[in-house]
């Protein structure tokens, strides 16, 4: 094959994204997003809020990337629940074993700088994949909130799982963590979010 055929064999196999169904309502309620709207959403929520990250120069082409990519090994590994125990337990395996075939339809050099970026957005140990995986967990909150906790409610999630889970959201923006914050006591106080007593 040729280097464009190669290329297009992988844009024809990434439109299954939009076949996988996330967890969370779109704001009005309608339905669940799907994987390649909210790839899509992140990477506009990048270049809005980038001023917010808490790392100054840092790479938004990058970022932006990150977040395009990050999901497309969910089109074999099937989008994990983010509070799912059981299912996050082999989550990295199944994903790892996706991004050598998804990114190995592409010519080498491509394959490999997606490969890289994929695996940087997951290890978390750079500026700019700090404040992708921020805005990748912010936005199912954002969407959460909005739709008044409809996902939120039919898993049962309480506030403190979602401060477990989101609290390292900090990492990459402690502004957009603190406005995070607000939203999740309200959301508690609407009886969008359960409160665990202790």
């Amino acid at each position: 094959m040729t280097r464009l055929q190669k290329q297009m064999e992988f844009i024809i196999e990434i439109d299954k994204l939009k076949t996988i169904i996330r967890q969370s309502h779109i704001i009005d309620g309608t339905k669940k997003e799907n994987d390649a709207e909210h790839s899509w959403h992140i990477a506009l929520m990048a270049l809005v809020l980038s001023e917010h990250s808490n790392f100054k120069n840092i790479d938004i082409l990058k970022v932006i990337k990150m977040l395009l990519i990050h999901d497309l090994v969910e089109i074999d590994a099937g989008d994990t629940y983010a509070y799912d125990e059981k299912g996050n337990k082999d989550k990295r395996e199944r994903e790892e074993l996706a991004a050598k075939r998804i990114f190995g339809l592409l010519p080498k050099d491509q394959g490999k700088e997606y490969y890289k970026l994929w695996l940087e957005f997951e290890e978390l140990k750079t500026k700019e994949s700090r404040f992708a995986s921020a805005l990748d967990r912010v936005q199912p909150i954002l969407l959460n909130y909005h739709a008044q906790g409809k996902s939120w409610k039919e898993h049962e999630v309480s506030k403190q799982m979602v401060i477990k889970r989101n609290e390292y959201t900090k990492d990459g923006s402690r502004k957009i963590w603190k406005y995070i914050e607000k939203i999740l006591d309200d959301a508690t106080e609407k009886g969008y979010l359960i409160n665990e007593k202790h």
